[in-house]
């Protein structure tokens, strides 16, 4: 070989090895993501956020690489969509396993997606027992005792969790509590739509995304709520300890929407809607680099009381009922179940 087609040959050599250490460097940095449940249209929608060959910012570095499909076969709702949402991740790349270890053995870190909450705390207990990053999707739990007892298990196993609707992180709602032209929050009152599903707490279903309307715009600290209910909205207010006055209205006829009024000291605001999956999913991809939540533990728990008191007032008739006495019911549940 002539010394000129040697150094040419010797130059690409090196340059492919170089390349192939690149690529290889840029494959030890990916964070790869899995996904339980395949029965809502988050599933697909996040995946494409995620796997976009052009993601950048948060959403760089990260891929949704396997999926286990679930679904439950009581909620039409869940059990039609699985079959097709399967196909759709399917066909962005991602891998369809069997069963929930076998994802975890594929990823780092996990999308609980299953769009009924019922299951979540025995998805998740393999999850966190691995140490493995997980984002719970709305609702957390489907009661408020299996949410504690989530709490209680991330805690033991010191694994990181957050949950979050998207309406949290949408248009400017997560600027409201700290808007300059609002000055102090003094109250809020927000909606969306309501629609129940029998197997879940009233508000569980879909009233919670105006609920985490409310909880961004007020904060943790509600003591009681009191529910009224027609076949038109289910009206829960709630009386915070600085005796600010926060409510949700949801929505069963007429237009359904989201957004908030919010009232403060220097002014009145009404929010935008919702928008996108887009802030959420660049929460969700922050949160798995950094392992660190957006949302505090306490302020998700706290909005899983607020919805389970606003079912006791109801079956009391609408009389106020205190959170705190729901949380220590459901704290005793959590007990006896974590002892079986």
């Amino acid at each position: 070989m002539q010394p000129s087609r040697r150094s040419t040959f010797i130059t690409a050599i090196i340059l492919l090895t170089l390349c192939g250490m690149a690529r290889a460097a840029d494959d030890a940095k990916l964070i790869r993501v899995g996904i339980i449940g395949l029965d809502t249209s988050h599933a697909p929608a996040f995946t494409t956020l995620f796997n976009a060959p052009d993601a950048a910012g948060d959403l760089a570095g990260l891929r949704v690489v396997a999926a286990f499909p679930a679904g439950s076969p009581d909620i039409p709702a869940s059990q039609s969509r699985v079959e097709g949402f399967t196909k759709s991740v399917k066909a962005m790349g991602v891998e369809i396993v069997g069963s929930i270890p076998d994802l975890l053995a594929k990823v780092d870190v996990v999308l609980l997606e299953s769009v009924d909450g019922r299951p979540h705390l025995e998805q998740v207990k393999p999850v966190l027992a691995a140490g493995k990053p997980v984002f719970i999707d709305k609702p957390l739990a489907g009661s408020l005792a299996d949410a504690i007892a989530i709490d209680a298990l991330a805690a033991k196993t010191g694994t990181p969790w957050f949950s979050s609707s998207a309406l949290r992180f949408c248009t400017d709602i997560p600027t409201m509590r700290n808007n300059p032209k609002i000055g102090e929050v003094t109250g809020c009152d927000a909606w969306s739509p309501c629609e129940l599903e029998p197997h879940h707490p009233d508000l569980y279903w879909y009233g919670i995304h105006g609920v985490e309307i409310l909880y961004t715009v007020m904060g943790t600290g509600c003591e009681s709520v009191t529910r009224a209910q027609t076949d038109s909205a289910e009206v829960v207010t709630g009386t915070w300890k600085d005796g600010r006055v926060g409510t949700f209205r949801g929505l069963k006829k007429g237009k359904h929407d989201y957004g908030a009024m919010v009232f403060g000291t220097k002014g009145e605001i009404q929010t935008g809607g919702y928008d996108s999956y887009k802030g959420l999913v660049e929460q969700i991809a922050r949160f798995f680099k950094t392992r660190e939540a957006p949302v505090s533990h306490e302020e998700t728990l706290e909005i899983m009381a607020f919805m389970e008191a606003a079912d006791e007032s109801k079956r009391d008739g609408g009389k106020p009922v205190k959170l705190e006495a729901v949380v220590a019911k459901a704290r005793e549940q959590a007990k006896e179940t974590a002892g079986k």
